[in-house]
């Protein structure tokens, strides 16, 4: 929150480097978590919410900072592939796991599966990371995030196609 926060009043050096300790700090729980044995459902669930918090916020500082109508419509279309993507992928993993074919069964180290796509973990590091170093680019991309999470979803489509009929 404190990174959409500096991004909004466009102190983006210090929401870059707010972005860069979520980051790592996000990292490192789940390890941290394992490596104690005190993994959980609750931990897993906890972590991805808050994940989707971060990644809903800090476009919209960003794009609120610029005050331009174009960024701010590309940050729109861009929270509306993330409301589409989300769902592609969490239904997709609560029937996955409902016929027995979620994380356990791949032998995933999360609490549940995700269905990969294009877009994921690291290519979302990268693209925030873009759009807090050039805010002065950021219409042009959160539109191609935007097509490249649109991409995703079209494979997840595909995937639940073929593992759900």
């Amino acid at each position: 929150m404190a990174c959409a926060l500096a991004a909004a009043f466009a102190c983006y050096r210090l929401a870059f480097g707010l972005w860069w300790l979520n980051r790592f700090l996000d990292g490192l729980d789940g390890s941290l978590a394992r490596a104690q044995g005190s993994q959980s459902d609750w931990g897993g669930y906890q972590d991805i919410v808050l994940d989707h918090i971060v990644y809903a916020v800090i476009p919209i500082g960003i794009a609120y900072s610029t005050q331009n109508p174009t960024n701010l419509g590309a940050c729109s279309l861009l929270q509306a592939c993330y409301f589409v993507n989300t769902i592609s992928w969490c239904y997709l993993a609560a029937l996955l796991e409902k016929r027995q074919l979620g994380a356990q069964a791949r032998g995933e180290m999360t609490s549940t599966t995700m269905p990969p796509a294009l877009i994921e973990g690291t290519e979302t590091v990268i693209f925030f990371s873009l759009f807090l170093a050039f805010p002065a680019w950021c219409g042009w991309l959160f539109s191609l995030k935007a097509l490249l999470v649109a991409v995703g979803v079209w494979q997840r489509w595909r995937c639940a196609r073929e593992v759900l009929r």
